[in-house]
Formats: C-alpha cells, sequence, structure tokens
C-alpha cells in the first residue's frame, strides 16, 4: 500500500513555493522561468501558484523582498557592530560574503536580470542604500584627517562599490575562502583610505 501524502498546510504552501521559485528564478532568470516550470518542481498544479501569489511577478516581488530585506539587515548590522574604520571594512565584507556562501540562490537572484518595468536591478539598489549609509561614518573620518568631507559620498560608493563587484566574483569562483578575499579586500581599501591626498590630482593635469 502507498504511503499517504502529508497535505501541506497554506503557510507551509506558501514557503514551499518560495523556496522552489527562488531556485528557479536564480539558474534561469525572470524571463526564462515559466509558472508551469516552477509548479512542476513543486508538485502542484498552476493554479495553485496562481492562488497563492496571482502569478509569477508576485512570487518574483515576495521572493525579492525577503532578500533585499535580509541583505541590508546583515550588511547594516555589520555596520552597526563596528566602530573604527577599519573594522567596518572587514565586517561589510565578512557579511556580504557570508550572505552570498550562506544564501548564494537568493544572491543569484538579486544580480540576475530583472523584470523590464524596473530601470535599475535589486543588487545595484540595495548597494546604494549601504553606500549611503556608510557616507556619514567615511565622513566622520574625513574630518579626523582634515580630508575634505564633500567628498565622502565619491569615497562611500568606491568603497561600497568594490565590495560588491568582489561578492558577484566570488560567488562563481568560491576560491580563495572568504576570510582571505575580506582580509585583501580591507588590504587595499583600508591602506587607500589611511594614505588619501588630500587634494588629489590627475597626472595629466600637471602636462
Amino acid at each position: 500500500m502507498a504511503a499517504k501524502r502529508t497535505r501541506l498546510s497554506a503557510i507551509e504552501r506558501r514557503e514551499q513555493l518560495i523556496a522552489t521559485g527562488r531556485s528557479v528564478f536564480a539558474a534561469r532568470g525572470f524571463d526564462a522561468t515559466t509558472v508551469e516550470e516552477i509548479a512542476s518542481k513543486a508538485g502542484v498544479t498552476k493554479p495553485v501558484v496562481y492562488e497563492h501569489f496571482g502569478g509569477k511577478e508576485g512570487l518574483y516581488a515576495v521572493i525579492v523582498d525577503r532578500e533585499v530585506q535580509l541583505l541590508v539587515t546583515t550588511i547594516t548590522n555589520s555596520l552597526n557592530s563596528a566602530e573604527h574604520p577599519r573594522r567596518i571594512v572587514e565586517n561589510t565584507a565578512l557579511a556580504l560574503l557570508d550572505y552570498i556562501d550562506e544564501h548564494t540562490d537568493g544572491f543569484r537572484v538579486l544580480v540576475r536580470d530583472a523584470p523590464l518595468n524596473r530601470s535599475e536591478g535589486y543588487y545595484s539598489s540595495v548597494i546604494g542604500d549601504v553606500a549611503n549609509k556608510v557616507e556619514h561614518l567615511v565622513a566622520a573620518r574625513f574630518k579626523e584627517a582634515k580630508l575634505n568631507a564633500k567628498a565622502a559620498p565619491i569615497y562611500a560608493q568606491m568603497l561600497v562599490g568594490l565590495i560588491a563587484q568582489v561578492g558577484q566574483w566570488w560567488l562563481e569562483e568560491r576560491s580563495p575562502d572568504k576570510k582571505t578575499v575580506a582580509s585583501h579586500i580591507v588590504n587595499l581599501t583600508w591602506l587607500g583610505l589611511r594614505n588619501l591626498h588630500p587634494d588629489p590630482q590627475l597626472l595629466s593635469d600637471a602636462d
């Protein structure tokens, strides 16, 4: 006699569809993913997906919202747990690499193609938010070093952008390990920040 299948509650089914959708969107991207494929992998019919999310767009929006909140919270907590500028850089790098390591499919969803009705990627939005949070920390450091604090937004974008780009590279490589990668990020960014020229000039301007 065949084993009786356990019927999932509405909440359990919703979570199952979110997990399945995350995996499919991560592998195929938004445009290539179909409700039929998600339903098939979840072992349900298409109407079940529509019942819970209204369609592919609704499911995608829920997944992205969860991942954005998780990533922002993870990085924000890392910023709030450090006061020394070098520790801030280190914590931010490790927080992003930890997220990539532990939530790989979620990260792939954020960095893959967004729906056509969205002007920019979700990952870019998250990184922009993080850069804005880092900006006041950089500005404070600049004031201490008697540097031009008005340039802080530029350096905040560069600093966070560098970490973000390395994170995307490490998503595929996974070597060396994340602590080694973070140490190299800190080595470049921290040494650079410690030796900033108060009035930077281009060599071409001196010609």
